[in-house]
């Protein structure tokens, strides 16, 4: 709570739900994106419902392309996304935490979403992969590869080549 905001359980349930294969759920009902948002008073991180994924939402469409346009290009956001890659060595699913502050939000929701992004990772253990996207070519595919280890040691992204 560094920045006075707090983080909602219904964050770290959903977390929770994302970073671990609950027995018994189908594949569909997974979910592929958690986004979160600033409450309306600004006190809290809350999940953000209407722009959230589930694998089935996203079926055989441009996964990643579903998933920006999920992301405001005018306002900040959180989000975890269930990432599938394959790259040298084998497939792989790993989460990517994603903080993304517009050029266009205002420069205090800017400031208060990147005060409060350490708090909220700390709630979230074991995040090896972070995206931030400012400006639309942060969107571009080659930035996520970058993240992910670069084109040399990633072969495809949502079973699409790089």
């Amino acid at each position: 709570m560094a920045s006075g905001v707090a983080i909602s359980d219904e964050v770290v349930r959903n977390y929770d739900l994302i970073r671990v294969r609950q027995a018994g759920t189908e594949a569909g009902e997974r979910l592929k994106l958690l986004v979160m948002c600033l409450s309306k008073d600004q006190k809290s991180i809350i999940v953000d419902d209407a722009n959230c994924l589930k694998v089935k939402d996203v079926g055989k469409t441009d996964v990643l392309k579903k998933i920006l346009s999920k992301l405001p290009t005018d306002e900040c956001r959180y989000a975890l996304y269930d990432c599938s890659y394959v790259s040298k060595e084998s497939v792989k699913e790993d989460l990517v935490f994603i903080l993304s502050a517009p050029e266009t939000a205002s420069l205090k929701s800017k400031m208060v979403y990147a005060s409060s992004k350490a708090a909220l990772k700390a709630k979230m253990p074991g995040l090896k992969f972070e995206w931030q996207i400012n400006e639309p070519t942060d969107r571009e595919v080659s930035c996520l590869v970058e993240k992910l280890g670069g084109k040399d040691t990633v072969k495809s992204l949502e079973g699409i080549p790089v």
